[in-house]
């Protein structure tokens, strides 16, 4: 990768910015984010902390956001936790003040794009990143290349209906503070230390996520699944679990092969959000 690239990662409480050279991340900063504030003053504070790591020889900048994007007209909607961020030409905004190409979409299809050109998707033509955090978001690579599906919806896997709830309810960290009143971090701890509570609860999430990825297998027969996101880190606690629901998938033959791996570059929310200026170098079929 010759071209020089930013990378920038909305999120909902900080925005993380990266300068990416040779696919490496160079120079960053992050600033906290207002949900509070107005859709001008986290422009003001996005543009701030851009102006602190661009240099001259920036060839574009992609940007992933938690949200409902176009991006054709590089328009996001409803961003998740920025509510005055209701419908912003981001685009426009970023390319009028710097004068280069931006390309903007959706978080979680960031991240399944930063593992195939910087990660361990390079491998696969056809796989699932799935990013497991506070929520549960679902990126898709088919053929090589990033499905978006209308508004950069596809793969809303943590909206499907499930037990009393949704999907997300049962596979993210909603499970761990909704049902033990704790973050995942804090019985990750726990875990590690053997405490046998924090063990179970960890078998259950995994027996709930098993339950997850056999209906993104139904659906999409991925070649692998690339787990990301802040409890991919605790992937030993729940993997055995996970694999037990996995058992009883209907078409074994299908998933005899299937790749589970936990995503190892770090910062690839920035990486993968710098991907999106590189879609064009992929390989085709």
């Amino acid at each position: 990768m010759g071209n020089i690239l930013l990378g920038i990662d909305i999120g909902g409480t900080n925005i993380k910015i990266g300068r990416v050279e040779n696919s490496e991340i160079v120079a960053q900063t992050f600033i906290g984010v207002n949900a509070n504030e107005t859709e001008q003053e986290i422009l003001s504070s996005l543009f701030e902390a851009i102006d602190k790591v661009i240099t001259p020889n920036v060839k574009a900048i992609g940007i992933g956001v938690p949200a409902v994007v176009d991006p054709l007209l590089g328009i996001v909607y409803d961003v998740q936790n920025l509510p005055a961020w209701k419908e912003v030409a981001l685009k426009e905004i970023v390319e009028k003040r710097y004068n280069i190409p931006v390309h903007i979409n959706n978080d979680a299809n960031c991240f399944a794009l930063g593992e195939k050109i910087f990660g361990k998707g390079k491998g696969f033509k056809n796989f699932i990143g799935l990013s497991i955090g506070t929520g549960i978001g679902m990126g898709i690579i088919i053929n090589n290349g990033l499905y978006n599906g209308v508004l950069c919806g596809a793969g809303e896997v943590g909206m499907i209906p499930y037990k009393e709830g949704i999907m997300e309810d049962y596979s993210s960290g909603f499970f761990f503070t909704n049902t033990y009143k704790l973050s995942a971090m804090e019985l990750s701890l726990k875990a590690a230390e053997g405490d046998k509570k924090a063990l179970e609860c960890f078998a259950e999430f995994g027996s709930h996520l098993g339950e997850c990825i056999k209906a993104i297998l139904y659906m999409f027969a991925p070649e692998a699944i690339i787990l990301g996101g802040s409890i991919s880190k605790s992937y030993p606690f729940f993997k055995e679990a996970l694999e037990i629901s996995l058992q009883s998938f209907a078409y074994q033959k299908q998933i005899q092969n299937l790749k589970i791996e936990t995503s190892n570059r770090d910062n690839i929310a920035i990486l993968g959000a710098a991907s999106l200026c590189l879609q064009d170098t992929l390989p085709s079929l």
